[in-house]
């Protein structure tokens, strides 16, 4: 051990060891890794809170912007109920557009979420512990942005009122057979289940922002908590029900975006009808999922001043999980192809008309997005370490995943298997504003929730930090971590 009486002094307060170059080294993995440098829980609490009452200029010039943005998509939606869907470039053969499009893109971004923290945690992997629940927060409010979606779809809103299955007036039933009822099925299970997951794990927190704050806070929070005290009983209950849920959430998981890719692939369309759609769908969701919670992490490390729970091993560890995922993508991605290609069949040969036809160049943006950026560049350390070369990375990814949803919907339905039946699909101003306005709504509420909740789990970090210390063997430091029962 560092010291003989290591174990009697607080894990915050392990002396140095009285080497120099053991010093030098322990002093070293401390800046390297968030586990080894623990401050005082009090310090860690105050450090929290801080961030969350922080509402600087810039904070409030945010939310104005985006508030603007998120009211404009508000009124080009009122405007769209009044005349109807016909002023959106929806047409005959195009009758799925990017409303369909950014369902699919806003449940895979919200995908990525609860499964890292889930998973991750299965795996007792401690880089999860301070970016889990920025991480779920993307889960719930993707997932809330994308039920938006089928009712903008629908046009009319009041209209969707006809197509609820009230057998006493209409003698309709929900059909069991349609991959439709199976979406919706379990995004919403995902969604309750992601909202149980992150509310379980959100308590303790909770419970410190209510002794640490008054008033009218101090009643909101009180009423959160639940009457959370810390026991040894409850930190029982909290730690089997967060494993219950992380063994649950998984599986639920992997079925939303399969119903969502089923959608598709149980239609006769060119370029739908495939086999390989559900691992296809799930790749794309997660790839897509952890560049938004890599964009989440150094938004809130530069604008919340969270450097000290976001550090480089962090960004190191999910530029891996992404380039991974970029991999995965590709190897789905041009397996569906080759096997069109090699059967030559009739109506597999409209996709074709995608390497040369008006769609060429989205596609080719799409293949660059997607595979130029992250494996030409994720391979080095000193890039995934990078929060500007992140970032650039990282947007890039999203617009490649975009891309890839417009280019299955809209694309796929432009170029069918009846040549007399193609058309050209432009999307029009209302798409536009919707579409943006949507991801200003996702950006509103986590930017307004990251006052109203700690965006850090405190006492995951600090029993993370609690688990590690530094032991020496030899003339070496190494981090041992000892399990807590």
């Amino acid at each position: 051990m560092l010291e003989t009486n290591a174990e009697r002094v607080p894990f915050w307060e392990q002396p140095l060891p009285e080497d120099e170059k053991l010093a030098e080294q322990v002093e070293h993995e401390r800046q390297e890794h968030l586990m080894l440098d623990a401050l005082p829980p009090s310090e860690n609490n105050a450090l929290v809170l801080a961030r969350m009452q922080q509402t600087t200029r810039l904070f409030w010039v945010l939310v104005l912007g985006l508030g603007g943005i998120t009211l404009a998509f508000v009124v080009t939606w009122v405007i769209q109920m009044q005349y109807g869907i016909g002023i959106t470039g929806l047409n005959r053969s195009v009758m799925w557009g990017p409303y369909i499009a950014n369902l699919v893109y806003f449940v895979g971004i919200g995908h990525a979420g609860t499964f890292i923290s889930a998973a991750l945690r299965m795996m007792k992997l401690d880089f999860r512990r301070p970016i889990a629940r920025a991480a779920e927060i993307v889960t719930l409010f993707g997932l809330a942005t994308a039920g938006l979606f089928p009712f903008l779809h629908v046009g009319r809103l009041w209209k969707i009122f006809y197509m609820f299955p009230i057998p006493n007036q209409r003698g309709l039933w929900p059909n069991f057979r349609s991959a439709l009822f199976w979406d919706a099925t379990a995004i919403t299970t995902y969604l309750i289940g992601s909202t149980m997951f992150m509310f379980i794990a959100l308590l303790p927190d909770l419970a410190m922002a209510r002794d640490h704050t008054s008033g009218l806070h101090r009643r909101i929070y009180r009423t959160l908590a639940m009457g959370w005290r810390g026991t040894e009983h409850e930190w029982h209950n909290l730690e089997v029900i967060a494993n219950i849920l992380s063994f649950v959430i998984i599986p639920v998981m992997f079925s939303v975006h399969t119903g969502v890719s089923w959608n598709f692939a149980m239609a006769l369309q060119p370029g739908w009808h495939s086999t390989i759609f559900g691992p296809f769908f799930i790749v794309g969701a997660l790839f897509s999922g952890v560049a938004a919670v890599i964009i989440v992490m150094i938004i809130l490390r530069k604008m919340m001043g969270l450097g000290y729970f976001f550090r480089e091993e962090h960004f190191n560890a999910m530029g891996i999980f992404l380039m991974l995922m970029s991999m995965a993508w590709v190897y789905f991605y041009f397996t569906e192809w080759i096997v069109n290609w090699y059967g030559n069949l009739p109506m597999e040969k409209a996709l074709q008309s995608m390497l040369t036809g008006d769609l060429a160049p989205l596609f080719y943006l799409m293949l660059f997005s997607n595979i130029v950026v992250p494996l030409g560049t994720l391979w080095s350390r000193r890039v995934r370490t990078s929060l500007p070369a992140m970032l650039v990375i990282c947007i890039f990814i999203q617009i490649g995943m975009y891309l890839e949803r417009i280019i299955i919907v809209a694309g796929f339905l432009s170029r069918n298997e009846l040549p007399f039946n193609w058309v050209n699909y432009t999307p029009r101003w209302p798409e536009v504003v919707i579409t943006v306005g949507a991801l200003a709504f996702l950006a509103l509420m986590y930017t307004v929730f990251t006052r109203l909740v700690p965006i850090i789990p405190v006492w995951e970090v600090y029993e993370g930090q609690a688990m590690h210390t530094p032991r020496r063997f030899g003339r070496a430091i190494f981090s041992v971590r000892t399990e807590q029962h």
